[in-house]
């Protein structure tokens, strides 16, 4: 899995936006298009986007789906998409919708064979959420702290076959202050599937950090907040692919 540089577009009340460590009421609205954010995106050169429904991630059902079906069915890029996909009836219609891959956060958690009908169903197109503070695994949109061990799950469910993991630090998302290093090398070198990176990537240089471990299981890294502030030129960004 080649190391990959994913454009994140969050969406809530059907606009473009960016959160603070996962707190609904801390957003800030980007655009009021998020179809436009993902040709935008494309434009630039993305092979992929990352996008997720926050509405979604806090109510436990897709909420902003027909927009995601949108983007999927019109991005020409692979589009992978998390939030509120809870059960294999929401997996199986973005899927239908052109969506490339899901991500399943809580439903790890809370309805482990849930999880493994979809990876059946769908092998090789299933990602696993792991979002953690201090090591420990949040659910529900990150309102939820739960005392699993963030490395201990994730090797639960490796036998489940998902594709990869993308493992986001709650402490670093959106505050602008560069990843958490350590958690995501530890966390990388504690499984043996494909480790994608997010929260708290700021400039080219956290990038370069992060491709750096790609021979650790690093296998990309997602920016946000970055993209929209300016602080990261995404054309630019890409270029951290093939150094």
């Amino acid at each position: 899995m080649p190391f990959q540089v994913i454009p994140a577009i969050d969406i809530q009340g059907g606009k473009a936006v960016r959160l603070r460590q996962g707190r609904a009421e801390d957003a800030t609205v980007f655009s009021d298009s998020p179809l436009e954010v993902a040709r935008r995106f494309v434009a630039a050169g993305a092979s992929s986007l990352h996008v997720v429904d926050l509405d979604g991630a806090f109510l436990g059902r897709p909420v902003n789906a027909e927009i995601i079906f949108r983007i999927a069915s019109g991005a020409g890029v692979p589009v992978q998409v998390g939030g509120g996909v809870r059960n294999y009836d929401s997996a199986s219609r973005y899927f239908a919708a052109g969506v490339s891959r899901v991500i399943l956060g809580t439903s790890i958690v809370r309805s482990p064979e849930e999880v493994t009908r979809i990876t059946r169903a769908y092998p090789g197109k299933v990602a696993a959420g792991i979002d953690a503070r201090d090591g420990r695994v949040a659910i529900r949109g990150w309102v939820e702290m739960t005392g699993v061990i963030a490395v201990e799950l994730a090797r639960q469910i490796e036998e489940g076959g998902v594709s990869c993991f993308i493992y986001t630090d709650i402490a670093r998302d959106g505050m602008m202050v560069g990843p958490n290093f350590d958690a995501i090398r530890d966390f990388a070198n504690g499984v043996s599937t494909p480790v994608i990176a997010s929260g708290g990537v700021t400039t080219l240089d956290d990038l370069r950090r992060l491709k750096a471990m790609e021979g650790e299981g690093v296998a990309g890294a997602i920016i946000g907040r970055a993209l929209y502030d300016g602080s990261i030129d995404l054309a630019e960004a890409l270029k951290t692919e093939r150094e």
